[in-house]
């Protein structure tokens, strides 16, 4: 509607993410790192919050009920604690380095192909800054 209701929150703060307020939620929430369009439409559906509602009509309520049900998916156990959890925003970034090293330091395989440099993480990684190239002067 026309009508900006009175709760509105132009921009939302979820998971150290900003989230746009005028986007509707299941296209909204994929803004947060580890996030995607079918994970965010699942935990909304399971969290019974209106698909058709706009990020920042949400209230403190609904926002925390979505917030739990991301952090604590049925997913694969994590290998330190033996939990199950979704990997979200700064601790993605985290497991990300965590994980090459892990499996170095266990010495299986995958972690001395990492140590001798045969796994090419330069072009074909997706996460992380762009490493480009310096152009001759």
């Amino acid at each position: 509607s026309l009508v900006i209701p009175e709760k509105f929150q132009q921009i939302l703060r979820v998971l150290n993410t900003n989230i746009d307020g005028w986007r509707k939620i299941a296209f909204a929430i994929p803004a947060v790192k580890g996030v995607g369009r079918r994970y965010a439409h699942v935990v909304l559906r399971k969290a019974d919050t209106d698909l058709t509602k706009r990020a920042g009509e949400l209230t403190e309520d609904e926002v925390e009920r979505a917030i739990t049900i991301m952090r604590n998916p049925r997913q694969q156990k994590d290998v330190k604690d033996g939990k199950y959890s979704q990997v979200l925003a700064n601790d993605l970034d985290n497991k990300l380095f965590e994980d090459p090293e892990r499996l170095k330091k266990i010495q299986v395989h995958r972690g001395l192909c990492h140590f001798w440099d045969l796994r090419h993480t330069k072009t074909t990684g997706r996460r992380g800054p762009t490493v480009g190239v310096s152009k001759k002067k």
